[in-house]
């Protein structure tokens, strides 16, 4: 049996990877104003959905409904260059986490693919 991604990076390098990441927006000029509902909310919620995405538990599902990505992420100002911020500072979390480089490469495709299916600019 194959395992999951979820299980191969596993639940605590995916819940450090979204902090790093929200560490890094925190200082961001650009994307720091988009997050009015605060950090902590969005920093969960990112974190379920990247489980759930993974393979993990559907906690997102239960909580949210289905994650309507571009529906949720239309009300803000995605453009080119806010799609490059959120992806600079997602690969600073990405390059300090322990996950192995097979699974890196994994998230970072999806990164890359969801940020630019999110422009709405």
């Amino acid at each position: 049996m194959q395992l999951s991604y979820y299980e191969r990076i596993g639940d605590e390098n995916i819940k450090t990877l979204i902090h790093n990441f929200y560490l890094e927006i925190k200082e961001d000029s650009l994307l720091r104003p988009m997050y009015i509902e605060g950090f902590e909310i969005a920093e969960d919620r990112l974190y379920l959905f990247m489980v759930q995405y993974l393979g993990g538990p559907t906690t997102y599902n239960d909580k949210r409904g289905h994650p309507k990505l571009r529906q949720r992420h239309v009300v803000f100002p995605v453009n080119e260059q806010a799609k490059e911020h959120w992806l600079r500072n997602m690969k600073v979390a990405l390059d300090k986490s322990e996950t192995g480089d097979l699974e890196k490469e994994y998230l970072w495709n999806y990164f890359k693919q969801t940020a630019e299916f999110l422009k709405n600019r």
